[in-house]
């Protein structure tokens, strides 16, 4: 079978597409023929090795969805042809997160999904909804669920509350569909116009061009009659901080969770967030009790995700670049196998 591994290209990583062996599981383990996977930062971040981690030989990619091709001893629950997709730590099932589940991050410390056959603990994969494609599945494991873990299990949204989103890349498109069933309201950020259009056809009920307005939070204030939001999704990081804390309201929310400016330290001053008494969560995904529960909600409410584009498993290193561009709107996959 064929799988992508990062090897050392320079100071960065390039994708190599080998062959491998066919995977046995062994006890406690399935083993899934691989439909779909789709792309993240993180995964961006792994191949130019912006966070200096050492991935050489590792199989990237944190999202995919496919079949169970075969079971391992011991294991109950799941059956050859169940649809799953792995959850993105594979050993935080439930609770709170502890640091022993970063030795188990897909295409992390451990194989990801960028390949035909992958090998999964049997407590590390979820049903799927079966009203979604393979294509759209592979986008849940992580965007979704760490919308849906900054939202509802550590925010707490509530109908006619409203949510601050960065952007329009997986997260934030998540949270903008998942705020919108919930009854928030949702103001959103971008440099396009045209993604911000979009945004409103999602149901995003302000916009802001952060071009337009480079101290978007003044546009913030504004929008909500000097009051601010109660959630802000925050996937920005260190250059975004300062804005989304002058923009989130008295006893508001800040879901810490993105590192696209960077992983330096906040360019402005902290203090707004000791003035109004707000609650900053980091966030890093969420348990696969978070991606059940999400996926019972998507069930009742049959919520698509947005697709940006889909490309062939041998094209994965273009994906790559297209997600580089940061043109896309939503998710990027890779579509796997038939």
């Amino acid at each position: 079978m064929k799988a992508y591994t990062l090897e050392p290209d320079g100071t960065a990583y390039r994708l190599s597409l080998d062959d491998r062996p066919m995977p046995e599981p062994g006890p406690g383990q399935v083993r899934v023929k691989v439909h779909a996977a789709s792309l993240n930062y993180r995964d961006l971040i792994a191949l130019q090795n912006k966070a200096g981690r050492k991935v050489g030989g590792r199989v990237p990619v944190s999202d995919g969805a496919g079949v169970i091709s075969a079971v391992g001893p011991d294991v109950s629950g799941w059956t050859v042809g169940d649809r799953v997709a792995g959850c993105f730590f594979q050993t935080w099932e439930s609770g709170r997160f502890d640091l022993a589940h970063h030795k188990s991050d897909l295409g992390g410390n451990v194989d990801g999904m960028l390949a035909e056959e992958v090998l999964l603990r049997a407590g590390g994969v979820v049903k799927i909804p079966d009203y979604l494609s393979f294509e759209e599945a592979a986008c849940l494991p992580c965007a979704a669920v760490t919308a849906w873990y900054s939202l509802v299990t550590r925010g707490g949204i509530k109908a006619g509350d409203t949510v601050l989103t960065l952007g329009t890349g997986g997260v934030s498109v998540f949270a903008i569909q998942f705020a919108i069933a919930l009854g928030a309201k949702v103001i959103s950020t971008s440099s396009s116009d045209e993604k911000l259009d979009r945004a409103r056809a999602l149901g995003a009920s302000e916009v802001i061009n952060y071009k337009t307005h480079p101290a978007w939070s003044e546009e913030v204030w504004r929008l909500t009659g000097s009051r601010g939001v109660d959630h802000v999704v925050e996937v920005g990081g260190p250059k975004t901080l300062g804005q989304s804390l002058l923009s989130v309201a008295a006893g508001g929310h800040v879901a810490l969770i993105g590192v696209l400016t960077g992983f330096g330290p906040p360019s402005d001053s902290l203090f707004p967030a000791v003035a109004r008494n707000v609650a900053i969560n980091g966030i890093y995904v969420g348990s696969r009790a978070d991606f059940e529960a999400m996926n019972e909600f998507l069930n009742r409410t049959k919520i698509r995700p947005v697709i940006d584009r889909v490309f062939e498993f041998g094209d994965a290193p273009a994906a790559f670049e297209h997600l580089a561009s940061a043109r896309h709107f939503g998710k990027v996959v890779v579509r796997v196998g038939a």
